[in-house]
C-alpha cells in the first residue's frame, strides 16, 4: 500500500512546511532509481514527479520535475518518500535549476555544475 503523500499536515496555506523559507523553484529531474520493488516504486515516482519513468535493465529511468527551495530538498524528499514504500531503493539523480544541474547519489550530493 502506497503512503498518502497527499498529507498536509504541517504546511502553511501556501503548501510549504514552515521550514521551507526560500523561494520555490522548479528542479527538473533526471534519475535512475534501482529498488527491490519496482513495481511499489514507479506510481509514486510519477505522482511524485508528473513526469515520465521508463524501464531499464539496471531498474527505472524517471524525468519529471519537483518544486522545491533547493536541490537537496526535493532529492531528500524524493528519496524519503520512496524508501517509505521499499528501503532498499536507490537513486542517482540530476536537478536542473536556474542554469546549474545539482548530481546526487541518494542522500550525498556528488556535483553542481553548468546546465
Amino acid at each position: 500500500m502506497l503512503p498518502d503523500v497527499g498529507d498536509l499536515r504541517g504546511r502553511s496555506a501556501t503548501g510549504r512546511m514552515a521550514w521551507q523559507t526560500g523561494p520555490m523553484v522548479l528542479f527538473r529531474l533526471n534519475g535512475e532509481v534501482s529498488s527491490d520493488n519496482l513495481s511499489a516504486i514507479q506510481p509514486l515516482l510519477v505522482q511524485f514527479t508528473g513526469g515520465r519513468v521508463t524501464s531499464t535493465p539496471e531498474g527505472l529511468h524517471v524525468e519529471g520535475a519537483m518544486e522545491g527551495t533547493d536541490a537537496r530538498d526535493v532529492n531528500r524528499r524524493l528519496l524519503s518518500a520512496l524508501r517509505r514504500v521499499e528501503k532498499r531503493t536507490r537513486l542517482r539523480a540530476e536537478w536542473t535549476a536556474g542554469g546549474t544541474t545539482y548530481r546526487f547519489f541518494d542522500y550525498v550530493p556528488k556535483s553542481e555544475r553548468p546546465a
